[in-house]
């Protein structure tokens, strides 16, 4: 039986070291399939950071594209509104409006300041007139136009002087 139990005690002998060496190969696996796993996860959540960016890019192009036609297109609608004052013409009056709700609709938005204390901001004053009220806007030159809340081009107006009454 001494036999026996010897040849047990040597196959263990034997075994175990291969046992270990297999447990240390298997924390070593997992390990790396941990390391792996986070590598994917950074990649992924750095390929939509990538989509993310992109898309606010295009966005911004976009948007920078339609200001930049937008400033191209205000002289012409200048011209349509002096026309609209000496041509009373209906088809004149319905094609200026249309035109001007495709613009709003583009994002572009009309500054009101007309009877509005004068800002340096959003209009240049091109002349100064007698007025009841210091520095109010009473003739508005040429238009101010904001795109996306940012003025793209700042009015041309006429600014009050109050009378002195001495």
């Amino acid at each position: 039986m001494d036999n026996k139990k010897t040849k047990t005690d040597q196959k263990k002998a034997q075994v175990l070291p291969e046992i270990e060496k297999l447990n240390q190969e298997i924390v070593l696996l997992k390990q790396q399939v941990d390391e792996f796993k986070n590598k994917y996860l950074r990649a992924i959540a750095d390929y939509q950071n990538l989509e993310k960016r992109v898309s606010e890019e295009r966005f911004e192009l976009m948007k920078m594209a339609n200001k930049n036609l937008l400033v191209k297109i205000l002289p012409f609608l200048d011209n349509l509104e002096k026309a609209e004052v000496f041509i009373k013409d209906p088809g004149l009056k319905i094609s200026k409006n249309h035109f001007m709700q495709i613009l709003k609709e583009a994002g572009l938005q009309e500054i009101e300041i007309l009877n509005k204390d004068y800002d340096p901001i959003c209009a240049e004053a091109i002349d100064i007139v007698e007025g009841k009220e210091d520095n109010k806007v009473v003739e508005i030159l040429k238009k101010g136009y904001m795109f996306e809340d940012k003025i793209i081009r700042v009015a041309q107006v006429k600014v009050s002087k109050k009378i002195s009454n001495s």
